[in-house]
């Protein structure tokens, strides 16, 4: 059987570096993309001037200022995002129709057959990334490899306007370099048991007995086995199915501003609007999230003909508002999602009913 060809492409600080493409004196400059520190914000991007000071994505930006203390902050643009976004996710579907998005910023392709009849990977990933430059003013990253989990780290190998390529033949010596988490869903405490049970590298995993394993991790010990042995058999599933996405904040102090909680709500609305759109994905239902100062929680909602249209999305959500008491009573917490999610080119042919 002929190895796959996956690409794992990743465009590099993507919000920060679309703002800093469009105003010049932001160039060479540190920049964080999210919400005010005075208001419990959160760096959505970090640029990479920002990222030497150690700011990184959904760290408060309290503390990215006092890392950083000259740090430019940059309210998103999620319309702006999703823009670049098309057109980035365009390209890739020009060279293959299979592609899985990730995020509006990172995606799988499977090039093993592609529109542009290149036999390498390699040559798939240089030109992709030359186009994308050249399509957007944007660099992008793109790990190379036999498979998605080999895939993904490569791209992170040599950011930003990296490319790595793992061949079949290196898979084997590529493992060797891997710390243990490394591997998907081994996060900080995972790692910690693994590593008090000597586990240090990805390729320990193997001398590890199985129910020694198992009692580390649980059920995710035989997927961990398959992907210290450089496995993983995982399709690009273009119309991975996706039940929701939301977005939500807590403010550091309460708001009582009727219009600052429509403006929250709508950046809310409109990043899940970019969420669908880089998904391929329409929705039947937006919802809204209200925790006012005691804690006290409600959620309201809104069905109506599918859409990923971010003014229509970003209405409705802050049209729900008038169905709670935001701005007669303090709001701690806000939150905004969609949900009822369709294929969008299926919706639009009329192949899907509307339940």
């Amino acid at each position: 059987m002929v190895p796959r060809r996956i690409l794992h492409v990743d465009m590099d600080a993507f919000y920060a570096s679309v703002e800093q493409r469009d105003r010049p004196e932001l160039r060479g400059r540190p920049v964080a993309v999210g919400g005010s520190p005075a208001s419990r914000g959160v760096v959505a991007a970090a640029s990479y001037e920002a990222r030497a000071f150690g700011v990184r994505s959904a760290i408060p930006m309290s503390r990215a200022v006092r890392l950083c203390p000259h740090l430019v902050i940059v309210r998103p643009d999620f319309q702006k995002y999703r823009d670049v976004s098309q057109r980035v996710f365009a390209l890739y579907r020009e060279v293959t129709p299979l592609v899985e998005p990730l995020s509006l910023d990172e995606a799988y392709l499977d090039v093993t057959e592609n529109a542009w009849g290149e036999r390498l990977g390699v040559a798939v990933a240089r030109r992709l990334k030359r186009e994308i430059r050249e399509r957007t003013g944007l660099t992008a990253s793109a790990g190379v490899a036999p498979n998605k989990f080999l895939a993904k780290i490569a791209s992170a190998w040599r950011k930003p306007d990296g490319r790595t390529v793992i061949a079949p033949e290196r898979v084997p010596s590529f493992l060797e370099t891997l710390p243990v988490d490394a591997l998907w869903g081994v996060g900080p405490v995972t790692a910690k048991r693994l590593r008090e049970r000597g586990i240090d590298r990805l390729v320990d995993v193997r001398r590890m007995e199985a129910a020694a394993l198992r009692a580390a991790v649980g059920g995710l010990a035989d997927w961990l086995r398959e992907l210290a042995d450089g496995r993983d058999d995982r399709p690009v599933e273009p119309n991975r199915a996706s039940k929701s996405s939301s977005s939500e904040c807590t403010y550091a102090s309460d708001l009582t501003d009727l219009d600052r909680i429509r403006e929250e709500v709508d950046v809310m609305a409109r990043e899940n609007a970019a969420w669908l759109v880089s998904r391929g994905l329409v929705a039947r239902t937006v919802t809204i999230k209200v925790r006012y100062a005691d804690f006290s929680t409600i959620t309201r909602s809104h069905s109506h003909g599918p859409t990923n249209d971010a003014d229509a999305i970003a209405r409705r959500a802050v049209v729900l508002l008038e169905k709670t008491d935001a701005g007669r009573r303090a709001v701690r917490l806000l939150g905004a999602g969609v949900h009822g999610l369709l294929d969008a080119s299926a919706w639009q042919n009329g192949r899907l009913p509307f339940e």
